[in-house]
């Protein structure tokens, strides 16, 4: 506790660097699902193409991503830039399935009733389709936020500032008050977030509020990823 203590203003820099590099990720991929998410649930004749391309990349290796992505994209190894590009492309494999999934939950008389009301297929899309597929994109977002914070910490093995230097450097000088902060800290962060993902989920979708949580099977991959740096 004395090094915790001693070393307070280290670890609050570790953890701030963390988030940023975190956060930026999964709103990226989330983005950038929506359309591919929309693609391959309205060609179905993709849709097990696409999902299952999606789901074998997440079971890439992140560190053998993370060495391999400079020489694609021109950044430096240790570059925050190439952190983020790796971790979205994994947000990006594990949320198109939850935006097709969630998509397709929308039932074909819904979809038909908005369209002869008049909505156009923008409308129906952002004010129908949307909104009803809300649970289930919200738990998508969720375990692609868990699973980021988680593998931004692989980072440090290369270099990258954030709470994986915390693991490196605790072990390397055999401090096992850093490793545990650098532990505990991921996990905090993650159930923080996590909790602040669900009030905003209530707050944009309120009325969801009283019905049972949604619950998404995630990719075996998704379940089985523990990172170890």
């Amino acid at each position: 506790m004395n090094w915790i203590w001693s070393n307070s203003d280290y670890i609050l820099d570790k953890t701030i660097v963390h988030l940023g590099l975190s956060v930026p990720p999964v709103v990226l991929a989330f983005v950038i699902s929506l359309p591919i998410g929309w693609a391959a649930n309205r060609y179905t004749r993709f849709r097990g193409i696409v999902l299952a391309v999606a789901g074998l990349f997440y079971a890439v290796p992140s560190f053998a991503l993370l060495v391999v992505l400079p020489g694609l994209i021109g950044y430096s190894i240790r570059s925050n830039t190439n952190l983020i590009i790796g971790l979205t492309l994994y947000g990006v494999a594990l949320m198109v399935r939850s935006v097709a999934d969630g998509l397709q939950s929308v039932e074909a008389d819904v979809r038909q009733s908005a369209t002869a009301i008049g909505y156009s297929g923008w409308q129906r899309f952002w004010r129908v389709e949307i909104p009803l597929a809300g649970p289930v994109l919200l738990a998508g977002l969720r375990v692609v936020l868990v699973s980021t914070i988680s593998l931004a910490t692989v980072g440090g093995i290369l270099g990258i500032n954030g709470l994986g230097l915390l693991f490196n450097d605790g072990l390397q000088r055999d401090i096992m008050a850093e490793i545990v902060a650098g532990i505990v800290l991921t996990i905090v962060m993650a159930l923080v977030l996590d909790g602040l993902l669900v009030l905003l989920g209530r707050a944009l979708m309120p009325w969801t509020r009283g019905q049972a949580p949604t619950r998404q099977a995630t990719p075996t991959a998704a379940r089985q990823k523990v990172v170890v740096p």
